[in-house]
């Protein structure tokens, strides 16, 4: 980074001893977490993609809302046409576009379809927010290092599918999430944010990953904003 980059330097200290409360708002976050988000000019202009029920979808619409970010979402693609994702947009007014892999003989020519119509809603930063398909080449390269992905775990720790239930049988004492940009290998970009997650004595799946999934909504609308302004788009006087 850059001398006039945001503050982020310190690190967010997590007591010895949590109790199951605490920890839900707890956590140890790095690069730490400024009080003010950088402001562009103008809203970064967002594409979601997802696949499920949409909370971290939900999370990047509410900082938006709320002025934490100054982004704006243009489109949800969404490839499963029962992911609950899509009704979280219709009650934001933010238009939806279902692309079921499942009509695409080719990765390469779903992934192509995907371009086409985040380049016709003039898309700027692409954001996989519980996108469950692997992506190709087609799509990583048409929006280079404006490509984020978020994922359970503290990467690279528990790459790929159910790095929650890979965390419990590995018996961590810590886990948590992580914001990366994407590349052709899985969950192997480089990291931009993380947020660590303390694993309880009696956690179970479920506890685990609701504990998780707080941490991931805390800190992906600033991995947003923190992309942005590695790529430029927030002044950086």
């Amino acid at each position: 980074m850059t001398e006039s980059s945001p503050d982020f330097n310190a690190v967010n200290a997590v007591p010895a001893a949590l109790s199951r409360k605490e920890t839900v708002d707890s956590s140890l976050v790095f690069p730490h977490l400024p009080a003010n988000l950088p402001k562009a000019g103008n809203p970064i202009k967002l594409g979601v993609m997802a696949s499920g029920t949409g909370s971290n979808f939900e999370a990047v619409q509410k900082a938006i809302a709320n002025g934490q970010l100054n982004a704006q979402i243009l489109v949800l693609v969404y490839n499963n046409p029962e992911a609950k994702v899509a009704d979280r947009a219709a009650r934001w007014g933010i238009p939806s576009v279902l692309l079921n892999h499942r009509d695409f003989q080719r990765r390469e020519d779903f992934d192509h379809q995907i371009v086409q119509t985040l380049q016709q809603y003039e898309v700027e930063l692409v954001v996989m927010a519980g996108w469950m398909r692997l992506v190709t080449p087609v799509l990583i390269d048409a929006f280079p290092n404006r490509m984020l992905n978020i994922h359970p775990s503290l990467l690279p720790s528990f790459r790929g599918v159910k790095a929650v239930e890979q965390a419990l049988a590995a018996g961590v004492k810590i886990t948590g999430c992580t914001v990366h940009f994407v590349s052709v290998e899985v969950d192997s970009g480089p990291i931009l944010l993380q947020a660590a997650v303390p694993v309880l004595r009696d956690d179970t799946l479920e506890t685990l990953h609701a504990r998780i999934q707080v941490q991931e909504h805390r800190i992906l609308p600033f991995a947003i904003a923190l992309a942005a302004f590695e790529a430029g788009d927030y002044p950086k006087s």
